[in-house]
């Protein structure tokens, strides 16, 4: 914008401001019927479909994996991807908040009046560059699936070990059939094909990390540890 578009803008919105319409009670008559509108919406949609809700809770489950709201889903999947603990505190707390930071500071970075998106380059890469993470981390944690339930069908003698596999995390970074997460662990659908038992045996117990170990599995429950393996082993 050169001096003389600036000059022309400054007018323009003196007389616009000259014009304007004071704060009290004009925005606020608006905001507030605005409000009243969305709150009636609320409670109409809540009436008319009601909510739903979960089974009743079970407080002696310990397979039960909590999932957060679709609008949390972004987070819940940032979180899911950065696994070390001592990185959780800047997945779910850092990362947002520099993010949040940087949009509110984003008026102050770019003071261009132009209101032509292809005219304010900084602000409308910014806009799509939030928009696109977060959409893409919202779609990828939607289709996730249940972290606690594998829906293949196996043979009687290896339910056991698939109900182990569902409650054990597996599936938080792992696929297997169309359940759980495509990383950042490997598909294990066809992992018997590629590993034999005594493999995925010593996998479980000296993994890569981020993955954990399954030794303390193996010395407190070595039955559940062994239906564990054998269903990996029968993966093919």
């Amino acid at each position: 914008m050169n001096a003389r578009e600036k000059e022309q803008y400054l007018r323009e919105y003196a007389v616009l401001k000259s014009q304007g319409k004071p704060f009290f009670p004009y925005a606020v008559l608006k905001d507030s019927l605005m409000a009243c509108i969305v709150l009636i919406v609320i409670i109409t949609m809540a009436i008319l479909f009601g909510s739903e809700l979960g089974p009743k809770a079970d407080l002696t489950s310990t397979t039960y994996s909590p999932r957060p709201e679709w609008y949390f889903f972004f987070l819940f999947e940032l979180l899911r991807v950065v696994k070390p603990p001592a990185l959780v505190f800047i997945a779910t707390v850092g990362i947002p908040t520099i993010c949040m930071v940087l949009l509110i500071l984003l008026p102050f970075f770019d003071r261009n009046p132009e209101r032509n998106p292809l005219k304010r380059p900084i602000a409308t890469l910014a806009g799509i560059t939030v928009i696109a993470a977060m959409a893409y981390l919202t779609i990828e944690g939607a289709v996730a699936g249940s972290p606690t339930e594998i829906e293949m069908g196996v043979a009687k003698q290896l339910e056991p070990g698939r109900a182990v596999a569902a409650s054990s995390g597996c599936l938080g970074c792992h696929k297997i059939g169309d359940n759980g997460n495509s990383g950042p662990g490997p598909d294990l659908t066809k992992v018997g094909a590629r590993l034999p038992r005594q493999a995925i045996a010593r996998t479980l117990i000296n993994p890569t990390p981020p993955m954990p170990t399954y030794s303390k599995l193996r010395q407190q429950n070595p039955k559940e540890f062994s239906q564990l393996v054998e269903f990996l082993a029968a993966l093919k």
